[in-house]
């Protein structure tokens, strides 16, 4: 088993006095990273269960697939990826779902991400929530 080196103790007069607001600012970039690694790596994920859920839904239409297959899906994807949670039956069905659900809409980047650039005249709500079509529009006020 090997052992870790001792800890270096510096009394905190010996440090540089810059020493504090650069530790703050590491950590800082550390915990940035960790939180963008996690967001990439959860819209990764939605992309490929959309993916999949598109592809399953496909066939199915297409070939005319039943639930045996679905099941047989399952249990191959599972013996593919042991210890990798997700493809049990009832997530391939969650899937198909979500991929029924929002078939002709793309998967984009975060909402702030889509925000004009800063100066633009068009409102955050505009730019994220577009106007609904005339017929649906109701008039406020006088």
């Amino acid at each position: 088993m090997s052992q870790r080196p001792a800890k270096a103790s510096q009394p905190a007069a010996a440090l540089p006095a810059d020493y504090a607001p650069l530790l703050a600012d590491i950590k800082a970039r550390v915990q940035s990273a960790r939180i963008k690694a996690g967001l990439a790596a959860n819209r990764e994920l939605l992309a490929l269960y959309w993916d999949i859920g598109r592809l399953i839904l496909f066939r199915q239409r297409r070939e005319g697939w039943g639930a045996k297959v679905i099941d047989r899906l399952a249990l191959d994807l599972q013996r593919a990826f042991p210890g990798q949670q997700g493809f049990s039956r009832v997530n391939l069905l969650f899937m198909r779902a979500f991929a029924d659900a929002w078939s002709e809409a793309p998967i984009v980047l975060q909402p702030v991400r889509q925000l004009p650039p800063h100066g633009n005249s068009q409102s955050a709500t505009e730019a994220i929530v577009p106007s609904p079509p005339a017929q649906f529009q109701v008039a406020l006020g006088p």
